[in-house]
């Protein structure tokens, strides 16, 4: 790899539901031409909170 890096841009915690993770997908494929790659994850502290990330690719 030449100097492929992923840069965290932000993160906030979101509040679980279920279709959380239709809204990450929709905003990777709409915006992956512009670098930009999101990703969610659950807070291993708080099982009823999720960590929403933007990355710069």
């Amino acid at each position: 790899m030449e100097n492929d890096k992923i840069r965290l841009l932000s993160t906030v915690k979101v509040a679980k539901h279920e279709d959380t993770y239709k809204l990450v997908d929709a905003l990777n494929r709409t915006l992956k031409d512009r670098d930009l790659m999101f990703g969610l994850s659950l807070d291993e502290k708080d099982k009823d909170q999720m960590i929403f990330s933007i990355y710069e690719t």
